[in-house]
């Protein structure tokens, strides 16, 4: 199997050209790849192939072989693979994933996609369909208690979900202790993505993410549109924001009128390999 390893702010996946190759047990496959000592090393797996509904179709699994809905630093990387690797001469394409047929506008650069901008639709706020269990319609600024602590969380599905936590310092946080206890809550019945946010000022945040199922990334996609739409909701900050992550920065914009969110960020090649 032919694959090509690429990553969005150090946010890698293992990538696989499934017009030409045909994966059998992706779940298993994604496990195997994604392991850092034994495998190829990845945050997880992503199958790019046909689309009866869009240009292409992507098909996301995270390190532990569960399958994810969308992957917003995983999606840019897949503009770029169809542009650089010859399925498209197009710089605006459609994809498909479990969240939605996904819109991006491709910048290119000596031949080569450089940037990609992202429409990752509207931003869902209802608890039921994130799914959050609550007794409001929405949660923002709601109280969750986590091993003994009260925190408050705003809830947002950007295909999947997510619950964008506010703390003072995203550095001293103890992520490989909190995040799982927050994954796993029973509050969130198909598990969380929890985004640690500090608010530097009205156009900048700070952000550390727990992702379920792979852990802490360097960078998460849909989780920097979750952030900025409850930063909006929350007050906090203006519309377009810039999201520092661990691997780097992603430009967000909340267009209040179309009630859409864009991302704009990187995408780079690793390396191509096969994997026997």
């Amino acid at each position: 199997m032919k694959f090509t390893k690429m990553q969005g702010l150090g946010n890698d996946y293992v990538y696989v050209n499934c017009f030409q190759e045909k994966i059998e047990n992706p779940s298993e496959l994604a496990i195997k790849v994604s392991d850092r000592h034994f495998g190829i090393g990845a945050d997880g797996l992503i199958l790019i192939g046909p689309s009866k509904v869009a240009d292409f179709e992507m098909a996301m699994y995270n390190a532990d072989g569960s399958r994810g809905e969308m992957c917003g630093n995983g999606i840019r990387c897949v503009a770029k693979y169809v542009y650089d690797y010859g399925l498209t001469d197009q710089t605006h394409i459609s994809v498909e994933t479990l969240g939605g047929i996904k819109y991006l506008d491709l910048t290119v650069k000596d031949g080569k996609v450089s940037m990609v901008k992202v429409d990752m639709g509207c931003p869902v706020l209802s608890a039921k369909e994130i799914p959050i269990l609550s007794e409001n319609d929405r949660v923002v600024n709601e109280g969750i208690e986590v091993d003994g602590v009260e925190y408050r969380m705003t809830g947002v599905s950007m295909g999947n979900p997510h619950a964008v936590v506010f703390v003072e310092d995203v550095e001293g946080l103890e992520i490989e202790k909190t995040g799982p206890l927050f994954e796993n809550h029973e509050r969130f019945p198909k598990r969380i993505n929890t985004e640690f946010i500090k608010v530097v000022d009205r156009k900048t945040v700070e952000m550390r993410v727990w992702e379920r199922g792979s852990g802490e990334t360097l960078a998460c996609g849909t989780g920097a549109c979750a952030t900025v739409v409850a930063c909006v909701l929350n007050g906090l900050t203006d519309e377009t924001v810039t999201v520092k992550l661990r691997g780097g920065d992603l430009l967000i914009h909340w267009d209040k009128e179309s009630d859409h969110v864009f991302m704009t960020g990187p995408a780079e090649v690793v390396f191509d390999g096969e994997w026997c």
